[in-house]
């Protein structure tokens, strides 16, 4: 039923592109604080500090509203750490993902509310572990990919203000629909992303 919402909402926006009146593009990139969400996560969970940035398009229907297709590069992920038997052990999984929102956008002026789909394509996940406090300490990293899925469907909804010509700010969250685990569990474990960005924005009114 997500997957069908999503592909609607993909189609309406793709009908919305059609009727456009104009069009202006930029660029993005922000910090984000990233984590995991689900009957899967543990307690010891901790947010992660992460980049993203990238490109957008904006396709104005009228004054008040517009479509906006973006491709970022997003880094996703988290942060655990336990203490068993005098060694600390802490866990971070970063996921890499080229993501591409399609976003609904309601404009007040420069002022905007935006709201939509968004489908990430993996491209690296890496999970370094951290042990200290006993002989066995030291860090290893591994290559995760392989038990990720390699695409992941969400939604985004933000808000912030943006010039037609010009600088722009925003904040937005990310969260994720299905299991990012490959195989999925019982349990889901699913993205979750707060984004905070500067944008600049060419070709507008």
């Amino acid at each position: 039923m997500k997957k069908t919402l999503f592909l609607l909402s993909l189609l309406t926006g793709s009908v919305s592109l059609a009727n456009a009146q104009t069009a202006s593009f930029g660029l993005k990139a922000g910090a984000s604080l990233t984590n995991f969400t689900g009957d899967g996560v543990g307690s010891s969970t901790k947010n992660l500090f992460g980049f993203h940035g990238g490109l957008f398009a904006n396709f104005a229907i009228n004054d008040a509203f517009s479509i906006q297709p973006e491709v970022l590069y997003s880094m996703k992920g988290n942060k655990s750490e336990g203490t068993v038997s005098g060694y600390t052990n802490t866990l971070t999984s970063r996921l890499h993902y080229i993501d591409v929102p399609v976003l609904a956008r309601v404009n007040a002026g420069g002022l905007f509310f935006e709201l939509g789909p968004q489908v990430g394509f993996l491209v690296a996940a890496k999970q370094k572990q951290e042990v200290s406090g006993g002989i066995g300490a030291g860090t290893f990293e591994q290559d995760v990919k392989s038990s990720v899925r390699t695409v992941d469907f969400g939604y985004a909804a933000g808000l912030g203000y943006q010039l037609s010509n010009g600088p722009g700010i925003g904040l937005r969250y990310n969260g994720g629909f299905i299991d990012t685990r490959n195989p999925s569990g019982s349990a889901a474990v699913r993205n979750s992303a707060f984004q905070l960005y500067l944008s600049y924005q060419f070709g507008g009114k």
